[in-house]
């Protein structure tokens, strides 16, 4: 009895395949494979990415490196070395800004730069999901990011003479950062209506990182405050300075890396979403 319903399953179902055929024979039109799944298909975008990132963006990550450790080296004229608040927010914000000048800057420049020349019809064709396109590019524009920023917070360590200990949390702030300004960077190149303004809007996010991420919040005035807060990658640089002091606060380090997650998932949601609607149109 078994067997005769195994047969008769194979049976249907070499009926359902032969009609499907004879249907698509008849339309003229091919079976469509299935689509990929969001994993695997991520895992792809990335690693392309994070090859063409590698060719063509090394010089700038070099620019992005120098331009920290110089505005560390100003600083230092004004700033007294130790384990200050000042020194330690000018090297946690330095630090902070490499990441912000590759996965805010150069992303929003990129997909900007991809809608403005029809791009994105290619990835349309693809049968990827938008939100691997979307994470995936940004991943790889955050893990680009990983030399400069671990190479600018050990210059600064040693030019403000912080201890060296804490900059495991690197291992922490550097993706959480990322993702939050890469996501914030995506969106903004794939929601402005031209090329020029995508990069007119990565390179302003970049000067709030660099002017509202340096500087010590403490002698900043109310509403340059209120901006701060709004700024994504501000959480990683508070969780990266108090590491860097003597007694670090670790409830406030975890609430902060907690906040930087948050705001990354929804900036990689928004930036997905902004992918499909320049997509479709």
């Amino acid at each position: 009895m078994a067997r005769t319903r195994q047969e008769t399953a194979e049976a249907v179902g070499a009926a359902e395949a032969a009609g499907a055929g004879e249907e698509a024979q008849e339309t003229g039109a091919a079976p469509l494979a299935p689509g990929a799944r969001l994993w695997p298909a991520l895992g792809a975008v990335y690693r392309a990415q994070l090859s063409r990132a590698r060719v063509a963006r090394i010089p700038l990550l070099f620019v992005a490196t120098f331009q920290s450790v110089g505005i560390m080296v100003l600083m230092r004229g004004v700033v007294d070395g130790g384990p200050g608040e000042e020194a330690r927010a000018v090297v946690a914000g330095s630090s902070v800004l490499v990441v912000a000048f590759v996965a805010l800057n150069l992303l929003a420049q990129y997909f900007g730069q991809l809608r403005a020349s029809g791009g994105l019809d290619h990835y349309a064709t693809l049968p990827v999901p938008p939100a691997a396109v979307v994470l995936g590019t940004a991943g790889a524009y955050a893990s680009f990011t990983v030399p400069g920023t671990a190479v600018t917070a050990v210059t600064g360590c040693l030019l403000y003479g912080l201890p060296l200990d804490g900059l495991w949390l690197l291992a922490a702030v550097v993706p959480l950062a990322g993702a939050a300004l890469a996501g914030l960077g995506a969106a903004l190149g794939l929601l402005a209506p031209r090329q020029e303004l995508a990069t007119l809007c990565g390179q302003l996010g970049m000067s709030a990182a660099l002017l509202l991420g340096v500087l010590p919040a403490g002698g900043l005035p109310e509403p340059v405050r209120l901006l701060r807060d709004l700024l994504p990658s501000t959480y990683g640089v508070e969780a990266l300075a108090a590491v860097l002091g003597p007694r670090p606060h670790w409830d406030r380090v975890a609430l902060d890396l907690g906040v930087c997650a948050a705001v990354g998932a929804v900036a990689l949601a928004a930036a997905a979403w902004a992918y499909r609607r320049a997509a479709v149109r």
